[in-house]
C-alpha cells in the first residue's frame, strides 16, 4: 500500500462514487456458501471466504424508500447461518438473531426474509450466527434505500472497509476463539482494504459524489480521511443529519456508517485519495484520477436529506432508565459474574469462553435489560468500567446520545464508547419486539457482552 505522511492525511476532505441510481432487484435466493476471492492485492492468490452468492462483498441489494425486500436465504455453509438486516426499523420476526428472533439456519435449509424498508439511507446485512467467525470469513453486503426525492450527484458510490487477518500466502487465518482476541481489543487483522460499488476510477473537477462509508470489520476501530474533495457529512448510521456537517478525518466503529455528499475541487491530473490511518502512519484505500472538468464551478450549496419517519427526542424527564454497567475483559478486574443463572469465578468463566460482562452477568438474561411499552422512552447509561472501547448497537432502533448538556445528538444506531468513559442513550420505543443490545465489536459479543430490550406492542 502506498504510504502517505500524518499531515496529508488529517488534511485530507471527503468522499467516494457510485452511477445513477437503478433498483438493483438481484436474485431473490441470497446463497451464502464457500467461495474464493480475491481479498488481497492482485499479486497474491485469491483467498477462501464465506460468502453470499460466493461473493465479498454479498451483493448490493438497492431498493427504494417503502419497498418490500424479500431474500431466501439458502444455507451452503457447514454450520448454521442466519442474515441481520444491520439499521433496519423492520418487523421482529425478520431480525434475523438466532435464539432471539428466530432459529439458525441449519446447513442445507433456507429461510423466507420478507419486511418492508421504512428508512432511506445507507444499510448493510451480515451474518448473526457465530459471527466473530462468519463476518470475519466474508458474510456481508452492503444494502442501500434510495430517498424518492434524493440529490442530484454524478456518482453514489458505496464503500465496504473491512479487516482482515491474512497469512504471507493470503490465507485466512482461522483462530476465530483466540482467548487473547476476546479478553483485548477483539480479532485485529494485518490488512485493511475497501471496496467501492461501483468501482470508479475516473472522476472530473466540479463532479459531485456522494459516498457511503460501511465498517464490516468484526472489531477494528477505522479512522478514515480523504483528500480533493470538499463537502459535508450527511447522515450518520442510515439516518439523514437535520445539517450536514463539516468534513473532517472521521472514526468508524464497527458497524457504523458515514454518508458525505462531496465536490472533486483538485485539478485535472490529480487525483482523489481515500485512505485510513494506522499508528502515526496512512495508507491508500482507493485512488480516483481526475482525467478532466464537469463545469467551470463546484454546485450550489449542499441541502439536508429528506427526514426518516422516526420521532427524534425533545424530553427525556420522564423517561424510564436502565443502567448498562461493562466490566471484564484483560485488566478489568471482573473477579466473577453470573453466567446462565450459575456465578462463576473468572477462572471458570475463561473455561466457557466468557469475559465481559453486562450488570454483573456474562451472556444473554432470559429477561431483558428493560421492558417499555410502545411509544415510551427509555435511557440507557452506558458506563464502560473496562480497559477497551465497545461500539454498543441496538438492533431494530434507533436512540440520540443524550448530552451532558441536555442536549441530544444525531440518529444512530451504533455508538463508541472509549475506555473508563460514560454515554447516555435514549429512544421511543416505536418499534416492538424483542431488540437485541450488544457490543458490535463481535469478539466481546461472542464472550459476553449482549443483552436485549423489550418494546410491547
Amino acid at each position: 500500500m502506498i504510504q502517505l505522511n500524518r499531515r496529508q492525511f488529517l488534511a485530507s476532505s471527503a468522499a467516494l462514487t457510485l452511477a445513477p441510481p437503478v433498483w438493483a432487484q438481484g436474485m431473490q435466493t441470497l446463497e451464502a456458501r464457500p467461495a474464493m476471492a480475491q481479498v488481497a492485492p492482485s499479486e497474491y492468490p485469491q483467498t477462501e471466504i464465506w460468502g453470499y452468492d460466493g461473493m465479498n462483498p454479498g451483493p448490493l441489494i438497492r431498493v427504494p424508500q417503502g419497498a418490500r425486500i424479500q431474500r431466501r436465504l439458502l444455507n451452503s455453509l457447514p454450520q448454521p447461518t442466519a442474515v441481520h438486516w444491520h439499521g433496519l426499523r423492520l418487523n421482529n420476526a425478520m431480525d434475523g438473531v438466532p435464539g432471539l428472533t428466530q432459529d439458525a439456519v441449519a446447513p442445507g435449509a433456507d429461510f423466507a426474509y420478507d419486511f418492508t424498508a421504512p428508512d432511506a439511507g445507507t444499510y448493510w446485512y451480515h451474518s448473526h450466527n457465530k459471527s466473530t467467525e462468519q463476518v470475519a470469513r466474508g458474510l456481508y453486503g452492503a444494502l442501500v434505500v434510495d430517498e424518492p426525492d434524493a440529490p442530484e450527484v454524478d456518482h453514489d458510490i458505496v464503500v465496504i472497509v473491512d479487516d482482515w487477518r491474512l497469512t504471507a500466502k493470503a490465507e485466512l487465518v482461522q483462530d476465530f476463539d483466540s482467548p487473547h482476541d476476546w479478553t483485548h481489543a477483539g480479532r485485529l487483522g494485518n490488512f485493511i482494504h475497501g471496496r467501492l460499488a461501483p468501482d470508479i476510477t475516473e472522476v472530473k473537477q466540479n463532479q459531485r459524489l456522494r459516498l457511503r462509508f460501511i465498517n464490516a470489520a468484526t472489531d477494528r476501530v477505522i479512522l478514515m480521511g480523504f483528500s480533493g474533495l470538499s463537502g459535508k457529512v450527511v447522515a450518520l448510521d442510515g439516518m439523514p443529519l437535520e445539517t450536514p456537517a463539516p468534513i473532517e478525518a472521521f472514526v468508524m466503529a464497527p458497524a457504523q456508517r458515514v454518508d458525505f455528499i462531496v465536490d472533486v475541487m483538485r485539478e485535472p491530473g490529480e487525483k482523489v485519495v481515500i485512505a485510513f490511518q494506522d499508528g502515526d502512519k496512512a495508507y491508500v484505500l482507493a485512488e480516483m484520477a481526475i482525467t478532466g472538468k464537469a463545469g467551470s464551478a463546484p454546485r450550489r450549496k449542499i441541502a439536508a436529506l429528506p427526514a426518516n419517519p422516526i420521532t427524534r427526542l425533545s424530553n427525556v424527564s420522564s423517561a424510564q432508565i436502565a443502567e448498562l454497567k461493562m466490566e471484564g475483559g484483560a485488566m478489568g478486574g471482573l473477579r466473577q459474574a453470573v453466567y446462565q443463572g450459575e456465578m462463576l469465578d473468572t477462572g471458570a468463566l475463561v473455561d466457557k469462553g466468557m469475559i465481559w460482562a453486562f450488570n454483573g452477568v456474562v451472556g444473554m438474561t432470559d429477561t431483558p435489560l428493560a421492558d417499555i411499552g410502545r411509544g415510551e422512552t427509555l435511557r440507557i447509561p452506558i458506563i464502560n468500567d473496562t480497559a477497551f472501547s465497545h461500539a454498543m448497537h441496538i438492533h431494530g432502533n434507533h436512540f440520540q446520545e443524550v448530552k451532558p448538556d441536555g442536549t441530544f445528538g444525531p440518529l444512530r444506531d451504533t455508538i463508541l464508547v472509549p475506555a473508563g468513559e460514560t454515554r447516555e442513550i435514549a429512544f421511543i420505543g416505536e418499534n416492538p419486539g424483542k431488540w437485541l443490545f450488544h457490543c458490535h465489536m463481535l469478539s466481546h459479543q461472542a464472550a459476553g457482552m449482549k443483552t436485549w430490550v423489550n418494546v410491547r406492542a
